[in-house]
């Protein structure tokens, strides 16, 4: 597919108005109004408002261009993710799945330590597989569980998996984000994970304290019965085999497959039950995925447009020193990323940039690679129109603006991060 050529719109704020529409409504009318306007009505009008505003073009042309945001790779990648966490989200609460492994989970934890350790487990799953978006698959469907039979606040358990889940994408030597920074900067991976390791930990601690003080209250009313190990297994393989750096896909592919298998073999359900569960999981996931393909739109016409080009911009010709340099890195990948809803997209573009002002200021390439990293995975797990809170909201079947309050991960650790860039630490890369 290929983008229409014509004269280029000129650069200016006038561009990135689709995405000022888009906050106006769905976060404005929350504020203001005490009115939670649909996320999907927000970007129809929004997506409208930037096809209308697009100069140059014929209007089959204007939606052309919309079109081809809407069908780009990693947005078609993420719809047949969602499409298949649906069938196996629901086919496994069919069958028991979640149920048994929730109490599995309380069987193990300590009701005082549920939400650190749920947080912790987050950590480490995202640690290891490399991907937010996959813990958020595998383990949201448990943490839904755990809210619904220990009373705990739907949005606040689905927020804890989302920021642990956020904790190994900025970390782990395998995820794309990682991947991205040190191949823009020019920098050894090992090296980042040290300066990025040094940031972010304070801030993981102290999230786990603020957890752990939250949970010392919980009590546990949920009489836990005998443990259907069976049942438990479509979940243990699903955790194994993304730890094990199996494509999600496939993940969710196996998952599906085994919860029809144990459920018929258990006369959990037949294989017409099995078959409508998992039609009524990808049903569940269409709001998400009607969103994901207007935001996919709009970001690419605000692109096109010349959005991006203009924040870049804007943002490099004021810097003076390395902590204004540091400083500009920053805001120059979150803001991209606020516009493209894709942290490794924002490195990428923004990457070649972030390396010339690290070069001409002196800017330490392993310091400005895990900027790049931190402040482009913050902004993406607290953006509700992102792949992560639009996916574990589709799964607890919430509004991802409701999970944005409780996620106590990403702000903290944007501002430790912004700390590190003020007070020029860790030192020996400062």
């Amino acid at each position: 597919m290929t983008q229409i050529k014509a004269g280029k719109p000129r650069p200016g704020w006038w561009s990135l108005s689709p995405l000022f529409v888009f906050l106006g409504l769905y976060l404005c009318t929350a504020i203001l109004l005490d009115i939670q306007m649909p996320i999907a009505v927000a970007f129809l009008i929004a997506s409208c408002f930037a096809i209308a505003i697009t100069p140059g073009l014929r209007l089959d042309q204007r939606i052309y261009q919309f079109s081809v945001g809407a069908s780009n790779k990693n947005i078609m990648l993420m719809i047949w993710i969602f499409v298949l966490a649906g069938a196996f989200a629901q086919s496994a609460r069919q069958m028991g799945a979640i149920d048994a492994t929730v109490d599995l989970t309380l069987l193990l934890l300590p009701d005082n330590l549920l939400l650190a350790g749920v947080f912790i487990a987050a950590c480490f799953i995202s640690l290891s597989v490399g991907t937010s978006v996959g813990t958020i698959v595998a383990l949201a469907p448990v943490a839904i569980g755990l809210a619904e039979k220990t009373g705990v606040n739907l949005s606040f358990m689905t927020a804890i998996v989302v920021g642990g889940a956020l904790f190994g994408d900025n970390l782990s030597f395998i995820s794309d984000t990682t991947i991205a920074a040190t191949k823009t900067q020019d920098c050894v991976m090992r090296d980042k994970f040290r300066v990025n390791f040094r940031i972010v930990l304070p801030a993981a601690l102290l999230v786990v304290g603020i957890y752990i003080f939250q949970g010392w209250s919980i009590e546990l009313s949920y009489e836990i019965g005998d443990i259907e190990w069976i049942r438990v297994l479509p979940y243990l393989v699903v955790l194994v085999t993304a730890i094990a750096g199996l494509n999600v896909m496939m993940v969710l592919v196996t998952g599906i497959v085994l919860t029809g298998i144990i459920g018929m073999a258990s006369g959990g359900f037949g294989w017409v039950e099995w078959v409508g569960s998992m039609g009524d999981g990808i049903t569940g996931m269409g709001e998400l995925i009607i969103v994901t393909l207007l935001a996919g739109g709009m970001l690419e016409t605000i692109r096109y447009n010349g959005g991006i080009d203009f924040i870049i911009s804007g943002l490099t010709k004021r810097v003076k020193n390395k902590r204004g340099a540091e400083l500009s890195i920053a805001a120059l990948v979150s803001l991209t990323n606020l516009c493209t809803a894709n942290n490794t997209i924002a490195i990428i573009t923004t990457g070649p940039i972030a390396k010339d002002i690290a070069t001409r200021f002196h800017v330490d390439r392993r310091k400005s690679a895990s900027i790049l990293d931190t402040f482009s995975c913050m902004v993406q797990g607290m953006i509700p129109y992102g792949a992560q809170l639009l996916i574990a909201a589709g799964i607890a079947g919430i509004a991802p603006g409701s999970i944005v309050p409780y996620l106590y991960y990403p702000f903290i650790m944007g501002g430790f991060a912004v700390l590190a860039i003020l007070f020029r630490y860790p030192k020996k890369y400062s």
